[in-house]
C-alpha cells in the first residue's frame, strides 16, 4: 500500500524532501497544491524530491472557495483510494477523504491555523514541544494521538551554517513580502516602509517572484548579511541560518517564542518600531558575537514517528 504525501506550501516541500528521501517508495502519491512556488518546486525537485506521481489540486481561498475545497475533496479521494498513509503539514481536507483504514498523519507548528484544525480528521497530530496549546483551538481537543517533536520544522531540512566572517558595505539583504491571501494573513501583516531598506543592498524574493530555481531559496539566504521580511517560516529559517533577521509581522507562534529563549538572531516588531529596526542593523554587525545553539535532532524524531 501506497503514502500520499500533500504538499500545500513551498515549505511544506521543504520539509518533506528529506522525509520523503527516506521513506518514499515508487507507488506513493503527492497531493499537490496548484500555487506557483509549489509548481516550481516541484518541476525543480531533482535531487531534491523523489519524482512520485503527483496530482494537482486547487487551492481553496478568495472567491468560491468552497466550490475550490469541494473538488479538491472530490480530486484527492480519488487519488488516495489505495493509501495506507496520508501525511499533511497543515492541509485538513486530504485527511478527511482518505480511507477509513488509513494512518492519517497531520503535522503543524501554526497554532492559529484555526480553520485547518477544525476541518482535519488526523489519527495522530505532530507538532513540536513549544508549541502554544492556548492558541490552537480546536486542534487539542482531537481525539487522536499527540506526538511532540523538539525542534522546528527548518531543524528537519536545513543543517547548521558558519557565518560570513565579514559583512559587505552596504549589507547585503534577502527582503519577502507577502501577497496576503493566506487564510490568517489578514491579521497578521504588518507592511515593510520603504525607508527601512535604505541603504542595503537588496535582493527581492517575494511571494510568486522568486526568480531561479526555489530550491535555492535557504542557499541564497546563507549568504547574506541579514534577511526582512514577513514570512514568519522564513524568519525561521533564516535565524537557523544563523542570518540575523527581522520579521515584520503581528503574528504570534510557539516558535517564535522559542527562537528568542534559545536566543538565535530574531530582532520581531508587530508594528513599526524604529528602535527593533536599528538593533536589527547593529545586530547584522555582531554575529560573531553569536553562539549557536544545540541542533535538535528534529529529522530523526519526525521520521521516526512516520515510519509503519
Amino acid at each position: 500500500m501506497s503514502t500520499g504525501w500533500v504538499i500545500d506550501h513551498p515549505a511544506h516541500a521543504r520539509l518533506l524532501a528529506p522525509i520523503m528521501r527516506e521513506l518514499s517508495s515508487p507507488e506513493d502519491v503527492i497531493i499537490a497544491c496548484d500555487r506557483e512556488e509549489v509548481r516550481s518546486m516541484i518541476e525543480a525537485s531533482d535531487g531534491h524530491l523523489p519524482r512520485r506521481k503527483t496530482i494537482w489540486v486547487p487551492r481553496p481561498i478568495g472567491k468560491g472557495r468552497w466550490r475550490k475545497a469541494w473538488n479538491r475533496s472530490r480530486i484527492s479521494k480519488k487519488a488516495l483510494r489505495n493509501t495506507s498513509k496520508v501525511v499533511s503539514v497543515g492541509a485538513p481536507l486530504e485527511l478527511r477523504v482518505a480511507p477509513k483504514s488509513a494512518r492519517r498523519i497531520y503535522i503543524t507548528d501554526t497554532e492559529v491555523n484555526h480553520l485547518a484544525h477544525s476541518l482535519a480528521k488526523p489519527t495522530e497530530v505532530i507538532i513540536p514541544s513549544h508549541f502554544i496549546d492556548s492558541l490552537a483551538g480546536p486542534l487539542m481537543k482531537k481525539n487522536c494521538k499527540i506526538h511532540r517533536i523538539n525542534g522546528l520544522h527548518g531543524h528537519v531540512h536545513l543543517h547548521p551554517h558558519m557565518r560570513p566572517a565579514s559583512i559587505s558595505n552596504p549589507p547585503k539583504v534577502l527582503i519577502r513580502r507577502l501577497q496576503g491571501d493566506g487564510i490568517h494573513d489578514g491579521e497578521e501583516i504588518l507592511s515593510i516602509p520603504d525607508d527601512w531598506l535604505d541603504g542595503l543592498d537588496l535582493l527581492t524574493a517575494d511571494e510568486n517572484q522568486v526568480e531561479g530555481n526555489p530550491w535555492d531559496l535557504t542557499t541564497n539566504i546563507s549568504q547574506m548579511d541579514g534577511v526582512i521580511t514577513q514570512s514568519v517560516t522564513l524568519a525561521s529559517e533564516s535565524v537557523l541560518l544563523g542570518v540575523p533577521t527581522l520579521l515584520v509581522s503581528q503574528a504570534k507562534r510557539g516558535f517564535i517564542d522559542r527562537l528568542v529563549d534559545d536566543g538565535y538572531p530574531l530582532f520581531v516588531t508587530s508594528e513599526h518600531d524604529e528602535s527593533i529596526l536599528a538593533a536589527w542593523l547593529a545586530g547584522i554587525h555582531l554575529t560573531d558575537a553569536l553562539e549557536e545553539p544545540d541542533w535538535p535532532n528534529t529529522r530523526s524524531e519526525i521520521i521516526d514517528l512516520i515510519k509503519d
